[in-house]
């Protein structure tokens, strides 16, 4: 079977697709991984990369994504046209070309591009999720910040972001099914769509950090955290690990705080008042005594060896550090962030979360003394998660339907 799985974010999108993808390719499946070319490398033997010209971390990057990203809700609707709309059709383009052969198509439930692909070609497609975002009346939905907001008020937060999205997405989506896909206009919300259908939800997050809730239907399967293995650590990086205690690791992934230099500098001294070692990537530190700035890392070989992990909450991040067994202190800037960070915090495997414009020196430092409270119980579910292989059981399922 010919599988193309669509890696269209971050590479904390990209990393579980490509594990996803290799496990597939391990069962004798012939498999296309369609996602930015900075990602070349994370592909590996046996797994073809169709490299797309749209690079989302660029984006990010840009000052118009900085701004976008920084906006708040509502801004963030606003700008959304302004920053993605005109990488769209090339980024339609590039997957419709990828994908026209496939025999099956693994794509994220944003922009429906499995539903556009299966009316074009007519193959069969699964949806990918990398937080739980099918409804339910158990919690929220994870875009939204509130921790519950009763049963029905968690159902109805479902509906409100998907009605928020397709309010976005419509008129652009319309335009590229015409314009790029030759295909006519979409009436209602694809989401809805999906679940008329029941599409197959393969959702790669662990029972054991979010319960399956009891209300989702059967094609809707957690099947456990998509991982690839560790690779080696940088010579200078694993020496300064080794060299003393272990140390905290401090990185915000493809977030960039609206002052990285007042960020960076509280940080440093967070780091100092509480005794810690730290690792700190992507941010403007000075590089003084005990601490040591990197670009990149890759996060399953480092978290292990670190005494704790103070990040943004992204989804990826969030599972490597629950996996390796560390605490985590979660700093969570906007989206689904805070959902992570309060599952955290509720799993006993760090503190409750502090967003990123409330850390203060102070903050830090009271989190980081408190890193040992956290120790057992990480250490517990670190366990829990390595013993489990979310990969095969999510090509087991693909393989069944």
């Amino acid at each position: 079977m010919k599988v193309a799985v669509l890696a269209l974010g971050s590479r904390g999108d990209t990393q579980p697709c490509v594990a996803l993808a290799q496990g597939l390719a391990g069962r004798g499946h012939e498999v296309l991984v369609v996602a930015a070319r900075r990602y070349a490398h994370l592909v590996g033997a046996g797994v073809l990369h169709v490299p797309l010209s749209v690079d989302p971390a660029a984006v990010a990057d840009s000052p118009a994504g900085q701004a976008w990203l920084a906006s708040g809700p509502l801004g963030f609707v606003r700008g959304f046209r302004a920053v993605v709309e005109p990488l769209a059709e090339r980024l339609v383009a590039e997957v419709d070309a990828a994908c026209a052969k496939a025999d099956l198509v693994l794509a994220p439930a944003l922009g429906a591009l499995g539903r556009h692909l299966h009316e074009r070609y007519g193959m069969p497609y699964r949806i990918l999720h990398f937080q739980p975002s099918h409804p339910t009346g158990a919690f929220p939905n994870p875009l939204v910040p509130a921790a519950t907001l009763g049963r029905l008020g968690n159902l109805a937060s479902y509906a409100a972001v998907e009605r928020l999205s397709w309010l976005v997405l419509g008129r652009m989506v319309n335009r590229l099914r015409a314009r790029v896909l030759g295909l006519g206009r979409m009436r209602g919300s694809p989401f809805a769509a999906d679940r008329r259908a029941r599409v197959p939800v393969l959702c790669g997050v662990s029972p054991h950090v979010v319960p399956r809730p009891g209300d989702w239907p059967e094609h809707v399967r957690l099947t456990g955290y998509w991982t690839l293995p560790g690779q080696e650590l940088d010579e200078e990086l694993a020496a300064f690990v080794e060299e003393g205690p272990p140390p905290v690791y401090v990185g915000f992934g493809s977030m960039v705080p609206a002052d990285p230099l007042l960020v960076a500098e509280r940080v440093e001294e967070a780091v100092r008042l509480a005794g810690v070692r730290a690792v700190v990537q992507g941010l403007p530190v000075n590089g003084s005594a005990g601490v040591f700035p990197v670009f990149e890392s890759e996060h399953a070989a480092l978290f292990p060896r670190m005494a704790a992990v103070v990040h943004h909450g992204g989804a990826g991040t969030t599972a490597a550090a629950l996996r390796a067994g560390v605490p985590g202190v979660v700093c969570p800037f906007f989206a689904d962030q805070p959902f992570w960070g309060r599952r955290v915090a509720a799993l006993g495997a760090g503190p409750p979360p502090l967003p990123i414009k409330r850390l203060t020196v102070g903050e830090l430092v009271e989190r980081l003394r408190a890193v040992p409270i956290y120790q057992e119980k990480s250490q517990y579910i670190g366990r829990l998660l390595r013993a489990e292989n979310g990969v095969k059981n999510a090509v087991d399922l693909i393989e069944e339907s």
